[in-house]
């Protein structure tokens, strides 16, 4: 009985334990999050405005935001190794893990924005697309709602994060079309309309992973695994 009674303590005393480490490493990827978002705006703000000063405050980031994104990884492997969550906890830990990785990857996203940024500052008379400020603004909501839904739960929000996705490839159609166009108006515009071409894929790509968080979310809350599957009959109701 006294056996019994010292492992019943042991864990509820590991399970405080793991609750207080995943609530830490929660609001670490939570502050990541505003960050990485931030990098986004500075970055479409230096594209479109040619603004160097700006770019290079972006890409100056990138190794803290990495250095950031290695410690929470690591936090999660060590909750895993010495706690064994399971159900519940275990999905929510490695989806923190998931979504660590996709704020990661939009950072650095962010950053090869910021570089296009800088290479477009000598072509003064190249005019770039309005239009990627605009597709800029809906891919970064993209990624604060696919976080907002993180923070309620709230799988309704996550699938409309995922049927938007269709707008983003949408714009990013439309701005090539555009930057081909350029192009062909102007044989000096073809290397800054190539640049306005990758800062292009990278928003597109930034939307990308902000469905990415949304599918996360999904299998966080419900076990079910959506990704790849956005065309399942179970699953068009939530997607439209």
């Amino acid at each position: 009985m006294y056996g019994f009674q010292q492992s019943k303590e042991n864990g509820s005393f590991m399970s405080r334990h793991l609750s207080k480490d995943l609530g830490d490493a929660y609001h670490r990827v939570l502050a990541l999050s505003g960050q990485v978002e931030e990098m986004v705006h500075k970055a479409i703000r230096a594209l479109i405005g040619r603004q160097s000063d700006l770019a290079s405050e972006v890409i100056g980031l990138d190794e803290e935001i990495d250095r950031v994104e290695v410690q929470i990884e690591e936090e999660c492997l060590k909750m895993l190794a010495l706690h064994q969550p399971v159900a519940a906890d275990l999905r929510r830990l490695t989806t923190m893990m998931k979504i660590n990785n996709d704020l990661e990857r939009i950072a650095d996203l962010a950053c090869n924005i910021a570089e296009r940024a800088n290479d477009l500052v000598e072509f003064e008379t190249y005019p770039i697309p309005e239009q990627l400020s605009d597709m800029a603004g809906a891919a970064t909501r993209m990624v604060r709602d696919s976080i907002d839904a993180f923070v309620n739960l709230d799988i309704e929000s996550a699938y409309q994060v995922i049927a938007r996705d269709d707008t983003i490839d949408e714009m990013n159609v439309e701005i090539i079309d555009q930057v081909t166009s350029l192009m062909q108006q102007n044989p000096a515009w073809i290397e800054p309309a190539l640049l306005s071409f990758s800062a292009s894929r990278s928003i597109e790509q930034i939307g990308d992973h902000a469905v990415n968080v949304a599918e996360d979310v999904i299998y966080m809350v419900n076990g079910v695994i959506v990704r790849h599957r956005h065309n399942d009959p179970r699953l068009r109701p939530h997607l439209q």
